[in-house]
């Protein structure tokens, strides 16, 4: 049996200053309302541009669902705090969040590994795209990314939920994460703390040189392409490697470093969390001439009522 006192945390927030956080309160909601309407916007794009047949858009599809679903563990809450006098989340609210954010968060980094390696068969083996990349072994690879997520997610959790939690119960955080929640725990937690880096460290850097390699290869291989060839695998891929830089960045320098707190932590927080969802339909959508010629496609279908011809890569 668990044994804890602490009921509620209460959060320290983004700032102490009332002005700045009425700030951020305008800026947080304009940015999560751009998540929520640009993401939805691209997966009804998908749906109606039929577009699912295509492996791209596939994963396209679910990233966009991923990205709604980790924003949305932290957004909503956070955007409410900002105009909180007493910013408290219950104990089972703040396990949910640490699940929510590790879990979608992971999701999110294996599929952008399976997105890189869709790029790759189609860059790089484009006559046998169609035979490697069939349905079943997409919807094998997706299951994957949940999967893996779920894996990830399970070992912080399960090491977080048998600390006894006496007080203190203030975070200095805006959501619950697990290093700053570790540091309330009345108990040592130097080997948990070493097991969550480890476990974090090993899929961001992991994630990450498999998405360098990836990467790295298809670039190389363009050599070989036509100059109108380069310019389309460039476009697309270009996209794919700024989420990646933008996503991988931040998540560096929180998950892959020692028990050691920053003052920079929780803005760094701030645009893996909000930014970088609400970046990536902008990034698609403005880098990505199929999403934006099915978007008119769509548009116009309404007027016309003609069907949407599928546009594949």
């Amino acid at each position: 049996m668990f044994v804890f006192n602490v009921t509620e945390f209460i959060f320290w927030g983004l700032s102490q200053n009332p002005d700045v956080e009425e700030v951020c309160f305008v800026v947080f909601l304009f940015f999560y309302a751009v998540i929520l309407l640009g993401n939805l916007l691209i997966m009804l794009t998908i749906f109606m541009g039929n577009l699912l047949k295509t492996p791209m858009y596939f994963f396209l599809n679910y990233l966009s669902f991923v990205d709604i679903c980790f924003s949305s563990a932290t957004a909503p809450k956070t955007i409410v705090d900002l105009l909180a006098k007493n910013k408290t989340i219950s104990y089972e609210g703040c396990i949910l969040q640490l699940f929510g954010v590790h879990f979608f968060g992971s999701t999110e980094i294996f599929i952008l590994i399976v997105m890189a390696y869709d790029r790759y068969v189609a860059i790089c083996k484009p006559l046998h795209y169609m035979t490697i990349m069939d349905r079943e072994k997409c919807n094998k690879m997706l299951l994957g990314t949940w999967v893996g997520g779920l894996i990830h997610t399970v070992i912080p959790i399960s090491l977080v939920v048998q600390l006894p939690f006496c007080g203190p119960n203030e975070i200095d955080h805006y959501f619950c994460d697990v290093r700053p929640v570790l540091k309330l725990a009345c108990t040592d937690t130097h080997i948990i703390g070493g097991v969550v880096t480890a476990n974090s460290g090993t899929v961001t850097l992991g994630s990450f040189v498999v998405l360098l390699i990836s990467y790295t290869t298809i670039l190389v291989s363009l050599r070989k392409q036509s100059a109108e060839g380069r310019h389309k695998a460039l476009s697309t891929c270009g996209a794919h490697i700024a989420v990646v830089i933008i996503f991988f960045g931040p998540c560096t320098f929180t998950y892959m470093r020692p028990d050691v707190t920053f003052a920079e932590d929780k803005m760094v927080a701030v645009f893996y969390t909000i930014i970088t969802p609400m970046l990536n339909p902008m990034i698609y959508t403005l880098r990505n001439a199929e999403v934006k010629n099915a978007i008119k496609k769509y548009g116009s279908r309404r007027f016309t009522g003609m069907p949407t011809a599928n546009s594949c890569k």
